[in-house]
């Protein structure tokens, strides 16, 4: 795996001048290098050496960003593979020849001196890199020779630690002196990457240069195939990591818009009725603990939330005057109120997304014995959610204070769920909310403690802003 640091820093002089100052030192270590490796390697074929160059050149176009500082690529492949096989002056030269294909040459005129500085900081940092990985699998086979396949297994994994450790070292440098990075922010980038590349691409190149030796040198084309197959999982990989962060911010956002505009929907319900201000706050946690409790998934228990913070919103439509009537309903004023499930429906279903909400909205007034409104759904029709928005619903009714009445003690409550199983609310449900009350304390059971009213200022906020906008 090769690692780069990406220069850019226009008008930073200094930067520019420590750049310029390594790329010096750099050139003196490769020269002094190149002259003993000339002089001590010996002739190695050369159609094989130029073969690795080309691939590792075409290896290196196609990079991957780690961060806004780092890149990737494989072109430690054909480094290492000539490490083991031809020694360091030829992975020194694959090494060096893989940035050939990122020759600046049509580099504006802006950045033209940048973009060379770049490009021979990396020529000459991959040439170090390249005959320091051949010198270490040099030293790994020096004992037990090109033919044994356990000395051609330690070279390889030794010169891919060595070239992996230079990788790193290079490109920490080079970010650090260019001054756009610190060594404790770049390492966690670089860590996971480098560590899974020894055992990833070892054990092929190890297996390759063996066949190499002691099968046949026409045994080298079939290097290609794991190459370019290793390269394009790692840029699947990078792809499907990519794709998996943009999925969770996009899927943040759209929660936090539902339940935005949930939270508006519902501080104009509120505004509007005083006496059931905070009614949908509390439904809303209390059908959520209600999913939990019957350990429905964690997406369930968010729906079952933004449900329940919705499920009145049809009220919004109902006639002027009806909600804050003081006195009992008439008959035909009853029939009215029971269209709000209905209203809430229709409001809902030309968002998107709320296509599921809508619908849970709709049956949250059925029954289990049929006799509900708007559509006399029996219990196995009803959804799920609907059944658990009824109970939470009913309950905070009951011990919620009204204009017709005050509110009941949570004993008598509860006693009236349980009475009520069976005919209008599901078993299983009304259960679960018994043993949630059972364990909760006295503030929790009225609807008062302090979340219930955390969520009815969230939602008074959401809807100041709301209106701002507008």
């Amino acid at each position: 795996m090769v690692l780069e640091g990406l220069i850019t820093f226009p008008g930073m002089a200094r930067p520019t001048m420590r750049l310029g100052l390594y790329t010096a030192a750099l050139a003196f270590a490769v020269f002094i290098t190149a002259a003993v490796l000339v002089n001590a390697a010996p002739t190695r074929p050369s159609w094989a050496v130029l073969a690795l160059a080309a691939l590792a050149a075409v290896a290196e176009r196609s990079r991957v960003r780690l961060s806004p500082t780092l890149e990737l690529s494989i072109s430690l492949l054909p480094i290492l593979f000539a490490a083991v096989v031809f020694g360091p002056l030829a992975a020194m030269c694959v090494g060096a020849a893989s940035l050939l294909s990122d020759i600046p040459l049509g580099s504006r005129a802006a950045s033209y001196d940048q973009a060379w500085l770049r490009w021979t900081i990396y020529s000459l940092s991959e040439s170090l890199t390249g005959a320091a990985t051949g010198a270490a699998a040099a030293l790994a086979l020096h004992a037990g020779g090109h033919s044994t396949l356990g000395p051609i297994v330690l070279a390889t994994v030794l010169g891919a630690i060595v070239s992996q450790t230079l990788d790193v070292t290079f490109s920490t440098l080079t970010v650090w002196l260019r001054g756009r990075g610190r060594v404790r922010d770049i390492l966690p980038t670089v860590a996971p990457v480098v560590s899974a590349s020894v055992p990833l691409y070892a054990p092929v190149v190890a297996l390759l240069a063996f066949s190499y030796e002691v099968v046949s040198p026409w045994t080298l084309p079939l290097f290609l195939v794991p190459a370019v197959a290793a390269h394009r999982l790692f840029m699947l990989y990078q792809e499907q990591i990519r794709l998996t962060e943009n999925l969770v911010v996009a899927n943040v956002r759209l929660e936090n818009a539902n339940l935005s505009f949930a939270t508006a929907l519902v501080a104009t319900l509120d505004a509007r009725d005083r006496y059931t201000a905070g009614h949908s706050a509390a439904v809303a946690i209390y059908a959520r603990d209600i999913a939990r409790r019957m350990a429905l998934d964690e997406e369930q228990q968010q729906l079952a939330h933004l449900c329940g913070l919705v499920h009145d919103i049809g009220k919004v439509g109902l006639p002027p005057g009806l909600l804050e009537k003081s006195g009992a309903l008439s008959l035909d004023e009853r029939r009215q109120m029971e269209q709000h499930s209905a209203i809430g429906e229709r409001i809902l279903s030309k968002v998107d997304d709320y296509a599921e909400i809508s619908r849970v909205v709709r049956h949250h007034h059925e029954r289990v014995d049929g006799l509900g409104y708007p559509d006399g759904l029996p219990a196995d029709e009803i959804p799920l959610l609907s059944r658990i928005i009824a109970v939470a619903d009913a309950y905070d009714a009951m011990t919620s204070d009204r204009p017709y009445r005050e509110a009941m003690p949570s004993r008598v409550a509860r006693l009236r769920l349980a009475q009520a199983v069976e005919s209008q609310f599901d078993t299983a449900v009304v259960a679960a909310f018994e043993a949630i009350l059972t364990a909760a304390n006295e503030d929790y059971r009225a609807g008062s403690r302090e979340d219930f009213r955390l969520q009815e200022q969230e939602a008074e906020a959401t809807a100041i802003r709301h209106a701002r906008a507008i």
